[in-house]
Order: structure tokens, then sequence, then C-alpha cells
């Protein structure tokens, strides 16, 4: 089998593509916390994130998220092609400003949670979750 040149063409150009994608997809992420946050200044602390430190099934992670005097919490996947994931928004009568889900994750990534406060201050939390291949810890 002989590789031509438009074989070694198409080769390069699918492996550049892979370099750029997870940029494109952190910027998908980092796009979706400006818009959130409308640029202010995060302050690390003040949510808790509970998420597990190994997932066998990517397709169905457990994920919670509290934060104290929240009116609202942005969840992100950041390493799945659309990072947001959920927006919980709190009123003056909640009982409590928490909430659980699961996630489906494309692998191992960050999960960030980012709570706007009742002040208009906002906290985030960041936890990473590394989705190993059908349980073997791949």
């Amino acid at each position: 089998m002989s590789i031509t040149r438009r074989d070694t063409l198409a080769l390069g150009l699918g492996a550049a593509a892979l370099t750029v994608l997870p940029f494109r997809v952190n910027a998908a992420a980092e796009d979706a916390i400006a818009a959130f946050t409308g640029g202010t200044e995060m302050a690390d602390g003040g949510v808790d994130l509970t998420a597990p430190e190994i997932a066998e099934n990517g397709n169905t992670v457990p994920v919670s998220v509290a934060a104290e005097g929240a009116s609202a919490i942005l969840l992100l996947a950041t390493g799945n092609p659309t990072p947001g994931v959920a927006t919980f928004t709190f009123g003056d009568l909640a009982g409590s400003t928490s909430a659980s889900t699961r996630i489906r994750l494309a692998g191992t990534q960050d999960v960030v949670a980012i709570a706007k406060m009742a002040d208009g201050s906002f906290a985030r939390a960041t936890k990473t979750v590394k989705v190993t291949i059908g349980g073997c810890g791949g």
C-alpha cells in the first residue's frame, strides 16, 4: 500500500484539527462562564460540589451542588462538546439552595459549578472526574 500526497495532506489536516479541538471546547466553556457572570470576578469556595473522583460509566455521573445564599447555580462539564449542563434558579421561597442530577461526561474532565449569590457576587468550585472505559480504569 502506498501513501499518496493527498493521503498525507488529509492525515496532516486531521491531526491539526484534533490538536485544536480541545481549545475550542475549552473556549466554549469560558464563553458560557462569561455569559453567566458578565465577566465579574469569582471567588473560590462558597460552593459545595460533590462528584465522584472516578466514574465507571460516563453516561450517568451523579453530581450535586449547593451554595448557601445562591440565587442561581450554573453547572458545566468543560470537556463536553456542549459544556453547559444545567442552570438551577432559586427563588426567595426556596427551602434550600441545592440540587442534584446525573450528567453525561464525554471523558475525563473538570466539572465546574458557579453560583450567583443574592448580593450579586459569584463563587466557583471545580472537581476533576476521571471517566474509566468499561470500568477497567483506562
